[in-house]
C-alpha cells in the first residue's frame, strides 16, 4: 500500500483559494441573475414591467462590480501581509 500525501495549506492560503474560487463563479451568477427577467411573466395581471426588469439587471450589476470590488481588496491585503518580511517569504514555526 501507498502511503497517503498529506497536503497542509495555511488557513490563510486556504481562504485565497477559497476567495479565488468564488471570484471565479462571480460571471456565471451574474449572467444567471442578468437572465431571471426572461423567465418573468410578460402579459396578465402579474406581469412585471421593462422598466422594473431593467432596474433588476442594474441592480445586479452594481451588486457584482461592488463584489468584485471588495474581493479585489481583500486579495490586496493577503498579498500585503505575505510580502511584509521585505519580499521574503513568512517563517515557518
Amino acid at each position: 500500500m501507498s502511503e497517503r500525501r498529506v497536503v497542509f495549506l495555511e488557513r490563510q492560503m486556504y481562504r485565497r483559494h477559497r476567495l479565488v474560487d468564488a471570484i471565479r463563479i462571480l460571471p456565471f451568477l451574474g449572467l444567471i441573475l442578468w437572465m431571471l427577467p426572461l423567465t418573468w411573466e410578460r402579459e396578465g395581471s402579474e406581469a412585471i414591467s421593462t422598466a422594473s426588469a431593467a432596474v433588476f439587471i442594474f441592480l445586479v450589476w452594481i451588486v457584482l462590480i461592488l463584489l468584485v470590488a471588495v474581493s479585489a481588496a481583500m486579495l490586496g491585503r493577503g498579498r500585503n501581509s505575505d510580502t511584509s518580511n521585505d519580499g521574503q517569504r513568512p517563517e515557518e514555526h
